[in-house]
């Protein structure tokens, strides 16, 4: 029977429930238990899927299609357990689903209200993500933090659950704030005490507290908290920041929180298996060279909205043994100015996905700047469709060449809309959305990162390479690298006479583990040390020259 752990937040927002829900994923798979994790998300949006990435941060897309919060990425990177549309529930889903039923006459007549049909609702979706993966432990994250207005029902709905699944089968673990205050020079637990009153006054009692802090929680303040928000002084478990958030789900093991959680849960101790995560973790901090990569974003004034992105070459390079400092650069930028001015120094550069025309043209500036000097390139969704323009402008000589998106009335629209997207009306969940294979032409560069024939990768996008123009592509020098297996969909483009430019319609970064890396991420941080190292080359070259002309003047 799958027991349930229920994570909740409260002081502040982003105080990191996410990242301990993964963490504690990861220290029960250690010890060979299976594990899901859901996340229950308060606001009335169906899903993220229409939400600005300013406002939300990425939209992590699952296997199955699903538009969801950038949260399930951690999860599945920390448990290494591919995550469905059945882990992420909003509270629009929830209305929506509830609405659907009272028109088709399900509650016969009767009146809807938030508590018992919305709650049920809430405690059918856990209960849905238990019977279809079947976990050992499901851990569930409410969104928000306690006292929000629209986090009522999901709290409501798991205190009723724990009514009805037994005390033993489910706990609550509150993440709550322990700040530093200067002027005082001393730490306050004031805000705890208050936060864990406010989810009493509901009904639920915290099993296990984790304390936020920036420097080490005294024993002091640990009985502290202890004896006000009536928990187990073992049960107060400090989360001091860490440098990475790979380090956590060791610091919470050596706090004791999976102890904790399955003496709880009654559950048998067994010996953590986390020799792999150590060495990973290490490999994060102790790294021998520095690569400078580029990422031309629209919406890096949020850097979360590429989070995927950043972790997939953070585990590409500490595979390989380097470190990645990424230049934000704004797309917007490079439309009227020089791009040598922003780009010059960098040893690769990333072009990611995105939606609109909003500097579209300082995106097609950077491929054109990397294929130009010959400096790794890696195209993203979008970083695709802007390189495959940047083609037809610069290469193929192709007049007002863009994307139909962008420009309905182009003469030359190398990017069109899927046939069976035209008549769309709706925006969310209408795209090309998850899983799709795709086939790789061999003695290419992709054959050669994947080293196979047929790979599987995640989509959300709208938009296609137009077939009209893959003759003069291939004839220009470019290759179709990959396609759907019909044939019809260019997934994947290169331009063989580069040292790595390499271009996907789908979305690589979503498929990235720490311990396994993705091989095109892995294949553009080989090609970025290469440069570098060409680029020292010259440099000291350079420099020699110089002191050979000083030291002739000299003599």
């Amino acid at each position: 029977m799958t027991e349930f752990v229920f994570v909740t937040g409260g002081v502040v927002s982003s105080i990191g429930k996410g990242i301990l829900a993964a963490s504690l994923g990861r220290l029960l798979k250690s010890r060979d238990y299976s594990v899901s994790i859901l996340k229950l998300d308060p606001y009335i949006n169906v899903d993220p899927g229409t939400m600005s990435p300013f406002q939300h941060g990425e939209v992590f897309v699952t296997e199955d299609g699903a538009e969801t919060d950038l949260d399930l990425g951690h999860y599945e990177r920390f448990t290494d357990t591919s995550m469905s549309r059945l882990n992420s529930v909003t509270q629009g889903s929830i209305y929506q689903a509830v609405i659907n039923k009272e028109r088709r006459g399900d509650y016969q007549g009767g009146t809807v209200q938030v508590i018992p049909h919305i709650t049920n609702e809430i405690k059918e979706r856990i209960h849905r993500v238990a019977r279809n993966s079947n976990p050992d432990v499901l851990i569930t994250e409410i969104g928000g933090t306690v006292g929000d207005i629209e986090s009522q029902p999901f709290l409501e709905a798991i205190r009723q659950f724990r009514k009805e699944v037994g005390r033993d089968r489910a706990i609550y673990i509150h993440v709550t704030l322990v700040p530093w205050i200067p002027s005082a020079g001393e730490m306050k637990t004031k805000p705890t005490q208050h936060s864990v009153k406010e989810l009493r006054s509901i009904g639920i009692q915290p099993d296990l507290l984790v304390c936020r802090c920036d420097r080490p929680l005294p024993d002091s303040l640990k009985y502290k908290v202890s004896e006000f928000c009536d928990v187990p002084v073992e049960c107060v478990i400090p989360a001091q920041d860490a440098s990475s958030i790979y380090e956590v789900p060791l610091r919470m093991e050596e706090e004791g929180l999976a102890r904790q959680v399955l003496d709880l849960l009654r559950l048998e101790q067994r010996s953590p298996q986390l020799e792999q995560w150590k060495i990973l973790v290490k490999s994060l901090s102790n790294t021998t060279r520095s690569l400078e990569i580029a990422i031309v974003g629209k919406y890096i004034r949020l850097t979360d909205a590429y989070l995927s992105v950043i972790e997939a070459l953070r585990h590409a390079a500490s595979a390989m043994d380097s470190q990645v400092n990424i230049r934000w650069i704004n797309a917007e930028d490079l439309e009227d100015n020089n791009p040598h001015n922003y780009l010059q120094g960098i040893d690769g550069l990333i072009v990611p996905g995105g939606f609109g025309i909003r500097g579209v043209d300082g995106k097609i500036n950077a491929v054109e700047y990397a294929r130009s000097q010959n400096i790794p390139f890696l195209g993203l969704c979008l970083g695709m469709q802007c390189s495959v323009i940047e083609w037809a402008r610069n290469v193929a000589e192709l007049d007002n060449a863009h994307s139909a998106e962008f420009d309905p009335d182009t003469s030359n629209p190398v990017i069109n809309l899927l046939p069976e997207q035209e008549d769309v009306v709706d925006l969310g969940g209408t795209m090309r959305l998850g899983l799709y294979p795709c086939r790789l032409l061999p003695n290419t560069l992709a054959a050669k990162l994947y080293q196979n024939e047929v790979i599987y990768e995640r989509h959300r996008h709208r938009y296609e390479f137009n077939n009209t123009y893959r003759s003069q592509f291939l004839e220009t020098g470019y290759i179709v690298s990959g396609a759907s297996p019909d044939g019809r969909l260019v997934e994947i483009i290169e331009y063989p006479q580069h040292p790595f430019f390499i271009a996907t319609q789908f979305h690589p970064e979503f498929q990235s583990r720490p311990s396994n890396p993705h091989p095109l991420f892995q294949g553009f941080i080989v090609a970025a040390q290469a440069y570098h190292s060409d680029e020292e080359t010259e440099a000291r070259a350079e420099v020699r020259t110089m002191e050979t002309a000083i030291l002739a003047n000299i003599g």
